[in-house]
């Protein structure tokens, strides 16, 4: 512990955002340059607990050490610091950049007063680990003679890949898009995770001999796809992180409108037209001088606010069904759970400043849409609801007398996601579950069908980047086990 009054003599002080008239200028990280004094400041805060709640299950799914880097950064010992990261964690550059940071959630020093600013600083000290030149390609000294196919190149099918390699397994990593990283890549926005930031973990795993294999469809019907019957044959084992894509409609009437989008489609088109022209291809969904609603909250929902808004929206909505999260904490909501309570950000702090309000309408049901003779979209109809709690059941009735009718040339639908795909594990007959994800229980991974294994999010339905993470370092161990019996 490096200073035991830290937390007593400090006030906690998060790393701030870019100014906001400058970054919507630009697709660039949303990030300000580390403040490495600040930064060992509030590291001081950390408390030495007796029982630190920041790496239980509650606060860490990974399980990082938490105080221990905070107090190597008090003591400037940062490579330390780096050690104990990627002990636990194959990319804190991921996660310290778009996790939510349930380890702060779950701070002891969070009870009583604001928590650590534990993801901060888990952020700079993998970028001073890069800048000073420490992480570098560590290729396995011999090979087992093992051959693993991975299908999906996000969070969970690379840390698989990570682990399995440094096994001295062979891997290969197949991707149906054309760049590697999956939701990394595609999912979220370059102004909260740069792509030369994969880019850059990805060229590493290629020097320590992971295999990449793009544009491979594996399952797929058409002329070009990838084989998994081949790709079982010609693997001692394959596991599957194809993520959780299937995503939730909304079929209300007039569902069949030009103008109604989801949202990873509307994300996805943005993210590869600006890496391959910087959007002068023009094969992106433009929101520009558009009345746009978002429908939907979460990340995703935020995601495509500021998306939106940095094409020149004329106006960006946000619908949400549920009501407004109190400031603090419900009482069924107790510490050390991750606070449900009303955040601002960083989508949300941009269309207020551009439009003069935050962007959330709550407790709005969406009707139905409306089109013009052409079949574009033009409108949508909405009724408030009111949710009431009795005995612990959440019950919504709509309000009678609160139709309305909004503008609207662009819908996008950000309500989560259902499951994974099913094409690619059919002909293998792998089992799914009661909500068609890929059956195979947490810490075995292991699906119905011998040498076939399952993790992330198609194993466990939408999550966070950081539970993909550690899904893969898991299932990567049981397939070690497998492959070595």
């Amino acid at each position: 512990m490096g200073k035991p009054t830290g937390f007593k003599e400090f006030a906690r002080e998060a790393a701030e955002y870019r100014d906001v008239d400058v970054r919507l200028v630009d697709y660039k990280e949303l990030y300000t340059e580390v403040d490495t004094e600040r930064l060992k400041t509030q590291a001081s805060r950390c408390m030495d607990c007796g029982v630190a709640f920041c790496q239980s299950s509650d606060g860490c799914p990974v399980a990082n050490v938490c105080p221990e880097w905070n107090d190597l950064v008090y003591r400037d010992r940062w490579k330390d610091a780096l050690d104990r990261l990627h002990n636990t964690n194959n990319f804190p550059e991921f996660t310290g950049r778009v996790c939510p940071a349930p380890c702060e959630g779950a701070c002891v020093l969070g009870s009583v007063d604001k928590p650590v600013t534990i993801k901060n600083v888990e952020f700079a000290i993998v970028e001073r680990g890069f800048s000073e030149g420490w992480i570098q390609a560590q290729p396995p000294t011999f090979r087992t003679g093992k051959k693993v196919a991975i299908i999906g190149s996000g969070p969970s099918g690379l840390a698989s890949a990570a682990q399995l390699n440094k096994l001295g397994h062979q891997v290969s990593v197949y991707e149906r898009a054309d760049r590697i990283g999956g939701l990394l890549m595609y999912g979220i926005p370059n102004m909260k995770l740069g792509k030369d930031v994969v880019d850059r973990r990805v060229k590493l795993l290629k020097e320590e001999g992971v295999e990449f294999v793009t544009n491979a469809n594996v399952g797929g019907k058409e002329s070009g796809d990838t084989s998994i019957e081949k790709l079982k044959q010609d693997n001692d084992a394959v596991l599957f992180c194809t993520g959780a894509t299937n995503a939730r409609d909304l079929p209300i009437e007039n569902r069949e409108l030009n103008g109604i989008y989801p949202a990873m489609e509307f994300l996805k088109a943005n993210t590869k037209s600006l890496l391959d022209s910087n959007l002068e291809d023009g094969n992106f969904i433009s929101a520009k001088d558009k009345d746009v609603i978002v429908i939907g909250g979460g990340d995703t929902g935020t995601d495509c606010i500021g998306t939106s808004i940095r094409h020149g929206a004329k106006n960006v909505i946000n619908f949400e069904l549920l009501p407004q999260p109190s400031e603090d904490r419900a009482p069924g909501n107790p510490w050390p759970l991750w606070p449900k309570i009303y955040r601002v950000d960083y989508g949300h702090a941009e269309a207020n400043d551009r439009f003069g309000k935050d962007p959330r309408e709550y407790c709005i049901m969406s009707k139905g849409f409306i089109g013009d003779d052409n079949g574009n979209l033009k409108g949508i109809k909405t009724v408030n609801v009111e949710w009431t709690n009795v005995d612990g059941q959440f019950s919504m009735k709509e309000i009678e007398g609160t139709e309305k009718v909004w503008d609207a040339d662009l819908i996008l639908l950000s309500m989560g996601f259902l499951g994974p795909e099913q094409y690619a594990i059919e002909p293998l007959g792998v089992e799914v579950d009661a909500r068609s994800n890929y059956k195979a229980e947490y810490d075995k991974f292991t699906t119905n069908v011998a040498g076939v294994f399952a993790a992330g999010d198609c194993r466990r339905g939408q999550s966070l980047v950081v539970w993909a993470i550690d899904e893969g370092r898991r299932a990567a161990r049981e397939v070690d086990k497998y492959l070595m019996a």
